[in-house]
């Protein structure tokens, strides 16, 4: 067994670093990683990305998001909270489960003086409340387990980047369901630092598997760690065109009048748009600003964009080009 400690805090390149532990070092039959992300959303492979953040706010506060390979829900990180990832060449549903591998967790609260459990189908709580949220891929018979544990994060920001859109969407993606969540911190009779927390997290670790050393990334390695996070993580089309058909509906009322808005969206492109509201202009036909927007990405930059080639107070009188793609998308 062995074991990495990832000092990046970059998230697209973390989650690039995962996925290669996963998919490349195959001759290594377990693989613990222990990593830190500065703020951001990572959302579930099979998930809506626009469905699970509230736009505006992560878009204000500079919050990352990046889409990983394992399914489950969208959860928060910041520099304060610890990842811990387990590689394994076990197949699913032979002697694995969730709890096996959090266990190490929950035996380091222990020796922390700290209890913890493990409840419902992936969870670790202490006194009924979520501080660590699991999930798994699989992959040619080998396993990934990754748990996100709340140490110290900030949960106020949390609870705002996480808070669902006022937006009315439909979608067959999974859907993230929200816990009662705390800090680790809390808990702690003796007070440490997140840092401090993973060494002792990695002591755990190296008293269960004593065999276990450290393994260190050749620079070709590195190399293709990076390539990867330019080609997948880092980009819009894996963050957020991954993600699946839906159909929105948008209310905005503004001075010069109310618009509301139908959308289909697929791989986060516009496919299909329709405008009612109490808005007018000298143009009545819609036809030309709906066919101008289809086809457009489903963001704020890209809507403005393929508004602002058009005459738009021709349909939308009194509307600025700000509040005509709020409108539309946030």
């Amino acid at each position: 067994m062995i074991y990495i400690v990832n000092k990046s805090t970059k998230p697209d390149y973390n989650i690039a670093l995962e996925e290669y532990c996963f998919k490349k070092l195959l001759q290594h039959d377990k693989i613990f990683i222990l990593w830190i992300n500065e703020p951001a959303i990572i959302v579930g492979k099979h998930q809506n990305t626009i469905e699970e953040i509230n736009s505006k706010y992560v878009k204000e506060n500079g919050i990352h998001v990046v889409r990983r390979i394992s399914g489950g829900g969208a959860v928060y990180h910041d520099l304060n909270n610890l990842n811990y990832t387990i590689i394994s060449n076990e197949d699913k549903g032979n002697e694995f489960d969730f709890k096996t591998f959090s266990q190490p967790v929950i035996d380091t609260l222990g020796g922390l003086g700290v209890k913890a459990e493990f409840t419902g189908r992936n969870d670790i709580v202490i006194d009924g409340k979520k501080i660590c949220g699991n999930a798994q891929a699989y992959f040619k018979g080998r396993v990934m387990h990754h748990g996100c544990i709340l140490f110290d994060t900030d949960l106020s920001v949390l609870a705002k980047a996480l808070k669902a859109p006022k937006d009315k969407i439909v979608s067959k993606s999974t859907k993230s369901v929200r816990s009662a969540v705390d800090n680790i911190l809390n808990h702690l009779p003796e007070k440490i630092s997140v840092h401090q927390f993973a060494d002792k997290l990695l002591e755990q670790m190296k008293s269960e598997f004593p065999e276990i050393s450290e393994y260190k990334f050749s620079k070709t390695e590195l190399a293709e760690i990076e390539a990867t996070r330019a080609s997948k993580f880092g980009t819009w089309e894996w963050n957020y065109g991954n993600s699946p058909k839906f159909d929105i509906e948008r209310n905005s009322r503004f001075q010069a009048g109310k618009i509301q808005i139908f959308a289909n969206i697929a791989n986060s492109h516009i496919k299909e748009i329709h405008f009612f509201g109490t808005f007018f202009g000298n143009n009545s036909d819609l036809s030309e600003v709906r066919n101008a927007l289809i086809g457009t990405q489903y963001t704020p930059e890209a809507v403005r964009e393929s508004l602002s080639k058009l005459d738009y107070n021709s349909w939308f009188a009194g509307f600025t080009l700000d509040e005509l793609t709020e409108a539309i998308v946030e």
